[in-house]
């Protein structure tokens, strides 16, 4: 049996392929008993049968299964890659994730801190603006001294008598020999300068902050109704005019010019930095 070529260009099949396509051929013929059938009974009885191994179809099988394992290996290898290089994404991306978490965490620190500073800076500021007003505040009321330098208190306040209309002392006694210096123990301006009933010659000064000052008793007057007087003036001399058992100054401390209004002088000129 003769067979021919087609004509025409043709690529020349590959060796894998020539191969593999005789391989199939023989395992075709040998299964339907083809090649039995054209030998001769003498050929075929001559011939003897090759081992397994020494046919062609064992080798075939033997290339693709090497083939086969080649390719396995190959797709391990390159899946290995990608476990590596997905694991290293994975760390990456959690070093970064850490990495900002601290970074997050660091400037809610550094809020927090600055926060912290300026609210510190905010009551610092806050103190500073109340001790400046107290400042002020005992600039403004200035410190008082006593109406007769060197004194003492001889009488107190709310003592008891018959010598009082209300029953109880409305101030309290300086101990003055006649024609002591009376001075004006803050400064103020003069509201009454003159005959008190009971406390004779007096003088009443409304003090910076509001509070009234009353000097009774007294000899003679040096001020007149609406000036101003400084810290440590002299306003007066003191004497044993009105309601009086000898020489004194009688000093009340008020919140109005009027009698009725009075307070312990003693807390009061205590509260203005006087040692009574």
């Amino acid at each position: 049996m003769a067979f021919t070529r087609a004509t025409g260009k043709h690529r020349a099949p590959s060796r894998l392929t020539r191969c593999g396509a005789k391989a199939v051929g023989i395992a075709t013929l040998a299964t339907t008993g083809v090649i039995g059938s054209l030998a001769s009974p003498a050929l075929a009885a001559d011939t003897e049968t090759p081992a397994p191994g020494e046919t062609g179809l064992s080798q075939v099988i033997a290339i693709e299964g090497d083939l086969a394992d080649r390719i396995d290996a190959q797709a391990d290898a390159q899946q290995h890659q990608a476990d590596v290089a997905a694991q290293a994404e994975a760390k990456a991306k959690a070093e970064a994730e850490k990495k900002a978490d601290a970074k997050r965490k660091a400037e809610a620190k550094a809020r927090a801190a600055a926060k912290a500073r300026a609210a510190a800076r905010v009551e610092e500021a806050r103190e500073s603006e109340v001790r400046a007003a107290r400042s002020a505040e005992r600039a403004r009321l200035g410190t008082f001294q006593l109406p007769v330098a060197g004194s003492y208190v001889s009488t107190g306040y709310k003592s008891s008598g018959s010598l009082w209309s209300s029953g109880s002392h409305s101030g309290i006694d300086f101990h003055a020999v006649s024609g002591s210096s009376v001075v004006a123990v803050g400064a103020g301006t003069v509201v009454e300068a003159g005959w008190g009933g009971a406390y004779g010659n007096n003088i009443v000064l409304r003090m910076t902050d509001g509070t009234y000052t009353q000097y009774g008793h007294l000899s003679s007057i040096g001020v007149s109704v609406g000036q101003s007087v400084g810290q440590g003036q002299r306003i007066g001399l003191s004497g044993s005019t009105g309601n009086s058992t000898g020489p004194h100054l009688h000093f009340e401390a008020r919140t109005t010019p009027s009698y009725g209004s009075d307070m312990d002088p003693v807390a009061y000129l205590r509260a203005h930095g006087v040692t009574v």
